[in-house]
């Protein structure tokens, strides 16, 4: 072989290895963060904040936001029209 090649597979081999034990130390320190999470918190630390339960701002209309859907419709609808129900999609 000659020296190019060498030198090409040996930056090859520790750039391969280089690149196994960085990823290593990422999962390894992602799965202690877990670990030290899951049990060094209390369960009612853990349960402060229900996350399938949308926040109060989401389902609030706004009134100018309101005031803006009343005035379109009543434009498009020349005063005829009627909102029954506004809710978010």
């Amino acid at each position: 072989m000659s020296a190019e090649l060498q030198t090409a597979l040996l930056l090859l081999v520790v750039g391969m290895i280089t690149v196994f034990i960085i990823l290593s130390l990422v999962v390894l320190t992602g799965r202690t963060l877990i670990w030290v999470v899951n049990n060094y918190f209390s369960p009612e630390e853990k349960l402060a904040y229900d996350y399938k339960v949308p926040f109060v701002e989401d389902d609030v209309i706004y009134k100018k936001k309101l005031a803006a859907i009343t005035a379109a419709v009543e434009i498009a609808t020349g005063g005829q029209g009627k909102i029954t129900k506004v809710e978010r999609l």
